[in-house]
Parts: C-alpha cells; structure tokens; sequence
C-alpha cells in the first residue's frame, strides 16, 4: 500500500490520539473533514486500519505483573491444541509461534508473583502436551510503540 503525506499525517494523528476530532485533523493539515474521512475509508478498506480500541491501565485493576513464558511443548502436533486451551486463560494476552528452543512464547498479566505461579503451576503447566516452561518477569517496560509512519 501507498501511502501519501496527506494519509501519513492523517495517521500520525490517529495514532497519537484515536480520539481526536476529524474536524481537528482536517484544520490541521489543510483540507475537508469529508477528505478526511473518505481516505479513513480507503485505509480501512485496505486492512492498513484495523480499529481503533481505549487502552486499559491494567495497574489501576491491580494487575502488576508482567510475564512473558516460553512454552515447552513434547510433540509439534501440540501445537494448536495447545494454543486452543491458551485462549481460555483470561491472563494471557499474547500468543506467538517461535523459533529457537520454545514452541510458543506468551505474554500474560497478573496480579502478583503469587498469581503468576498459580497460574503456570494450576493452568499453563496443566496443559495437555505442555512439557516445561520457562518464565521471564518483566521489571519495566521501557518502549511501547507501533511502526512509524
């Protein structure tokens, strides 16, 4: 896909704040709030737009742990089984295929240290071809960004 200048700063504004009135967007960069909105169409249309969501402080909920947790599996044809029981653990945010020594890597929110082995001694580890695991508390995130435009 394309992109003009026009539709790079159209998108630098969204990103920065989805909230943003078109209208505000439109008196910024020079042209028609219907402009604006007829090239919103097109970016969604070319699936370069896939919605625009609130982001929750999962601190203010009492979540404080972040942890991402190599799985271990004992047969590749676990995989998507595995995967199928993942999705049913509210705590578990992310879900990747890898490379290297993991079959998957997930990222999961707690509550706490004790949360986060309650959850891989009671739910994770639990999984039928789940062998091992491999757990990574974050301290800080540092960088937390989509691409630039």
């Amino acid at each position: 896909m394309k992109l003009d200048g026009i539709d790079k700063r159209i998108l630098r504004h969204l990103m920065e704040d989805a909230r943003t009135p078109i209208l505000e967007i439109a008196r910024d960069i020079g042209i028609s709030g219907a402009a604006i909105h007829q090239r919103l169409r097109k970016l969604e249309k070319s699936g370069l737009i896939s919605g625009s969501k609130f982001v929750i402080n999962p601190r203010v909920l009492g979540y404080r742990t972040m942890a991402y947790i190599g799985i271990y599996l004992d047969k590749a044809m676990s995989n998507p089984k595995a995967v199928k029981e993942l999705e049913k653990i509210p705590e578990v945010l992310e879900c990747h295929y890898t490379t290297g020594d993991w079959s998957i890597l997930i990222k999961v929110l707690c509550r706490d240290n004790e949360h986060l082995m309650l959850l891989l001694n009671k739910k994770i580890q639990q999984i039928e071809g789940v062998s091992r695991t491999e757990t990574f508390i974050s301290l800080a995130q540092q960088i937390d960004r989509q691409i630039s435009i």
